[in-house]
Parts: structure tokens; sequence; C-alpha cells
């Protein structure tokens, strides 16, 4: 505010700063960098985190190799994330040469993408093959190939951390074990064809975890693998 002096100037003094008052003028604080996100214009680093999966489905003559490589960001501070940032498929097969390199390329552009890239999992694994689908090494049924992709990019995620894994308490398990080996006692052995299945020669595919697990025992079905049961 302006003041107007009327009287006559007869002394001065400097006056002293204050130091509340210099402190409240002092630059600002510079705020802490925010993380980097995983997005489209990432430049890919000259090293990535990489992991192997081999699956070997029925319909193929040869297995293939699914390697998916992580990016690792905001190294070394309290925001490190590691991300998956692109897939490459390998097989001896050509069969499926065209539609592979198609559906690395897609997965890659959506990894690279960035945001939830966890929607990819239920996406690929509700593709359906015509023909019919398989079951794998333990009694799990795969819909197509391209759906066992997706379950092993699901098992990635988990891995990684960007999905959450459903883990069984200890109480559940042994009330499995004991159901089935009171269902296996009371009932004959598995013929050498069925004993590739990690569950009962004569048990039913489950709804849930599409795996051959469920059997009945005192009217009640329950999943051996998942637990899921028909009685709550």
């Amino acid at each position: 505010m302006t003041v107007k002096i009327s009287n006559k100037i007869v002394g001065y003094r400097v006056k002293k700063a204050d130091p509340e008052a210099a402190a409240e003028h002092q630059a600002p604080v510079q705020a802490e960098t925010k993380p980097v996100q995983m997005n489209e214009h990432i430049e890919r680093p000259d090293f990535l985190l990489g992991t192997t999966y081999k699956i070997k489905p029925p319909i193929g003559e040869h297995a293939m190799y699914i390697t998916i490589n992580d990016i690792l960001l905001n190294e070394d501070t309290d925001h490190e994330s590691r991300q998956p940032y692109e897939v490459f498929i390998n097989s001896k097969s050509m069969e499926h040469f065209q539609w592979v390199i198609a559906l690395t390329r897609v997965i890659s552009a959506v990894f690279r993408k960035g945001g939830d890239v966890t929607f990819l999992v239920e996406e690929l694994r509700s593709v359906y093959d015509p023909n019919g689908g398989y079951f794998k090494k333990g009694g799990v049924f795969m819909p197509s190939l391209v759906a066992e992709i997706g379950a092993v990019i699901e098992k990635h995620l988990k891995a990684i951390g960007l999905l959450e894994s459903e883990e069984m308490s200890e109480t559940t398990k042994r009330i499995l074990a004991e159901k089935r080996a009171e269902f296996e006692a009371s009932h004959t052995t598995a013929t050498n064809d069925d004993k590739a299945s990690d569950y009962p020669a004569n048990a039913t595919m489950c709804g849930k975890c599409s795996t051959k697990a469920v059997i009945v025992m005192d009217g009640c079905a329950t999943c051996l693998s998942c637990g899921d049961s028909k009685c709550g």
C-alpha cells in the first residue's frame, strides 16, 4: 500500500530482513521426479531381461518356444518396476509361421503402449479352435493353441507381479489331498493312458480352471486342482 509522507524527514535507518519472511520468498524446492511409465516412446535399451517358456501342444509336431523380454523402469528407485516389452515365438514347424509372427508383433505393440496389459490374457484364452481343443500335460484343457500362448503370458505376468496368483490356503490343500486319497481308494486304478494325468482317471473337467480334476463324493462335485466346489 502506498503511503504519502507529509512531514519533514529528520532521520532514517535500514531495516534488517526478517529471516522467516526471507524463507518464504526463497525458490520452492523442486518436486520429486515423476516415475517413468511404460509408453510407446520409450526406446528399446541394449539389454532386456528375458524368460523363455516351452510348450508342446499335441496338435503340432514340434515344440514352441515363447520368449518374453521385460524392460526395467525407474531402476534403483522406489518406483522400480518390471514391464513386458516384447514377445517372440520360435519353432521348427513352419505351419503356423505367418499368424504367429503377426500375433507376436501385435502383442509386443500392446506391451510397448503401456497401461494395463493384463486384458490380453482373457482375450487370448477365450479363442477357441473350431476343430476342438486339447488337454495338455496335467489334465488342463486348452481350447486352442492361441489360448495356450495366453496361458503362458498369464504365467509370466504373475511371475513379474502384474497379476496376482490365487493361492490356496494350507487347510484347503490338506482337505483336497484327503478327498483325493479317499476317492482313489474307493475306485479302480487308472489305466496306463490315464496315468499321464495328475488326477483320477474318471475325473471331469472343471468349469473354473479348465482342468480335468472334478470328482464327486457324497453328492458334492469338487475340483482337486483349484478347490472349486458346488457345495460352497
